[in-house]
């Protein structure tokens, strides 16, 4: 089966997957690609791995609209998304109203699983965090820090910590089986990313990419957005 190829961020692929079937019905084409941290996506194409579309954080497709490696035409907004915490199913929610509430949930946590903490948007905004709160020192032993968010919270899952918790982006939280969405971060230490989709300049199935991205951003699939974790 021919694909298209996509590199995107490891928030966006929820959404992706799940419409790879009414893609795949509208054009006869298969999604193929990666996902992983943004800022390991972006240099990947910049490296020149093929690829027909990417979707990534807005500010850096406009890097990259600015080298001339996506079709600036082709730029469309995909939804906001917020970093947000998670814990094992079976493990109680946490609530953090504030930042004080932040501090100690993470403070009482024996173990912390982030996404890389310099290429990814929820990782970095993690390591900002903490050390917003005065306790990157203290915590730094138990920080485990993972790839992307997906793998993170996937080892969230399988974590044989007494009190482990997670931190990532919500549509990557909601993906992964065993791990449950404990909320928003508090006002202060929020992050809400847009994540932003467009054709790559060498892509080798422009139509198509095209017609993957207004699937991605169509009012016919708000509902599956919204489900997954992206915000309007």
């Amino acid at each position: 089966m021919t694909t298209v190829n996509i590199l995107s961020g490891g928030a966006a692929q929820g959404l992706v997957h799940g419409l790879a079937e009414a893609f795949k019905a509208q054009t006869g084409f298969g999604i193929d690609g990666e996902f992983g941290a943004v800022g390991v996506m972006a240099d990947k194409l910049r490296a020149g791995t093929p690829a027909d579309l990417v979707i990534l954080t807005q500010a850096l497709l406009a890097k990259l609209a600015a080298e001339r490696l996506v079709t600036p035409s082709s730029i469309a907004d995909v939804g906001r998304v917020e970093t947000a915490l998670a814990v094992r199913s079976l493990d109680p929610k946490v609530s953090v109203k504030t930042e004080a509430d932040l501090r100690e949930v993470l403070r009482s946590a024996d173990a912390i699983y982030v996404p890389d903490t310099k290429a990814s948007t929820a990782g970095q905004h993690v390591a900002k965090v903490l050390d917003q709160l005065g306790i990157a020192y203290e915590v730094a032993s138990r920080l485990k820090i993972f790839a992307n968010g997906a793998t993170a919270m996937r080892e969230l899952a399988m974590s044989t910590a007494t009190r482990p918790i997670g931190c990532t982006q919500a549509t990557e939280i909601i993906a992964t089986d065993g791990i449950a969405l404990s909320g928003a971060l508090p006002p202060g230490c929020e992050l809400v990313t847009m994540y932003t989709a467009a054709v790559t300049a060498r892509a080798a199935h422009p139509d198509e990419a095209s017609a993957l991205i207004a699937l991605l951003t169509g009012a016919a699939h708000r509902e599956l957005r919204q489900r997954v974790g992206f915000a309007g």
